[in-house]
């Protein structure tokens, strides 16, 4: 009779957290098969290439297939009609008539039981990289991840190949100047190999989706891979030691220590991003968390080979004495907007309470602009992956993850 109560307590606890976090689940692993920039990115449809029975039913889908053979036909056309570089990736994006008719399609071919039904509710909606368009009606989520998806596809396109601005120009822009006579023979190179690794019977997004990743490989875009599965590698250390944690001898889960890039290429860290490793090993000393969580990409300057998070964490360890297994890396944020988020999908991931407050621990400037950051991020990412708490001093700043962090950002491929 006791074991029976406690099987109930637990499922209405499980059945609790999972209407919290709006259906993902702190459990779920990422299903990245052998590209984590893929998963990353356009995760819908890196899971519809590796679910054998969804691949079938889309694959013979009329409507959805004559769309795969048109882009095909369009991309081999191209590499006889095209005369100028921006020509050839343009073959590659979809309409806005085509996302549509995919659309309708997949909301036709969408049924309780069915292939797309286990695959939305298995993977999508634990998965959380689509909570921004919630779980109730999952056929509406299929098609709005597919929208977003094909968006972010041709956003890739349009700066790693077109030319376009991406968000911040001065640190992501396209690695080619469009206007030289290189750039026609590079883009033809692009489309003739992504049509000799396309097959006739591709599903209908491959040809963009091989495309947008061929651009970001020959642009040096592939940070979103970076490290990956951080899990089971470099914070492995970490994650095994997040399990025996006592949580209440802590007043807070873990400081996180925003990046702060040199403004040269030969300097690994910047004296600032010193400065704030020594703030943040003082509190950790100071028994005010188990867990530093180190967070920053190659950002500054422009194509920089040194990574923030990790030149932290060697600091960290080497110079301040912290041990390993206490340092979490973050090694993919671009912006203060994404340290925050990144640690708050780190904190879900990993397992850490979401009821309890993490610490920033940082300079006084950048904390005075986290207190007036919410309206960068409506405006960036969509949502605030945050809650401010206390500020306890210049370079301390309380906050609590919030849940959608885990939303992908489409337009931002080195760190959706």
């Amino acid at each position: 009779m006791l074991k029976r109560f406690l099987i109930l307590l637990f499922i209405v606890k499980c059945s609790i957290a999972n209407a919290q976090f709006n259906g993902a689940l702190p459990t779920y692993k990422i299903q990245a098969g052998d590209n984590w920039v893929k998963a990353k990115n356009y995760y819908l449809l890196a899971l519809l290439q590796q679910d054998k029975q969804a691949a079938k039913l889309i694959s013979a889908d009329e409507g959805l297939s004559g769309i795969g053979k048109n882009k095909l036909q369009a991309l081999k056309s191209s590499l006889v009609d095209c005369k100028d570089g921006l020509c050839l990736p343009a073959a590659l994006k979809f309409t806005d008539d085509e996302i549509k008719l995919v659309s309708d399609r997949l909301a036709a071919l969408y049924r309780p039981g069915n292939a797309l039904d286990r695959l939305v509710k298995t993977n999508l909606i634990p998965s959380g990289t689509y909570n921004f368009f919630g779980s109730d009606d999952p056929s509406a989520l299929l098609v709005k991840a597919w929208q977003q998806d094909a968006f972010a596809l041709n956003f890739a396109i349009g700066v790693y190949a077109e030319g376009k601005k991406p968000n911040y120009p001065l640190i992501d822009s396209i690695s080619f100047d469009v206007r030289k006579k290189a750039y026609y023979t590079l883009m033809y190179d692009c489309s003739a190999e992504v049509a000799a690794n396309t097959h006739n019977n591709a599903l209908f997004f491959e040809p963009a989706l091989n495309a947008a990743l061929t651009y970001l490989e020959i642009n040096e875009r592939v940070d979103a891979g970076n490290f990956e599965p951080m899990a089971t590698t470099v914070n492995k250390a970490a994650v095994d030691k997040i399990a025996g944690t006592k949580w209440g001898s802590f007043p807070y889960t873990h400081i996180l220590v925003p990046g702060a890039g040199p403004d040269n290429l030969t300097t690994p860290l910047s004296g600032e991003g010193m400065l704030r490793c020594k703030a943040a090993a003082r509190q950790y000393f100071a028994g005010k968390a188990p867990f530093i969580v180190v967070s920053g990409g190659n950002v500054h300057p422009y194509k920089t080979k040194f990574n923030e998070a990790v030149e932290m964490r060697k600091y960290l360890i080497a110079k301040l004495r912290l041990p390993a297994s206490a340092v979490i890396i973050e090694p993919h944020a671009r912006h203060t907007t994404t340290n925050l988020r990144n640690d708050a999908r780190l904190a879900f991931r990993y397992g850490m309470p979401f009821n309890k407050p993490g610490l920033i621990v940082t300079d006084k400037s950048q904390n005075d602009f986290i207190m007036n950051m919410d309206k960068r991020c409506l405006k960036e990412l969509n949502y605030v992956p945050y809650k401010l708490g206390k500020r306890l001093s210049e370079t301390e700043l309380e906050f609590f993850p919030l849940i959608s962090a885990l939303q992908i950002d489409a337009d931002e491929p080195m760190d959706p």
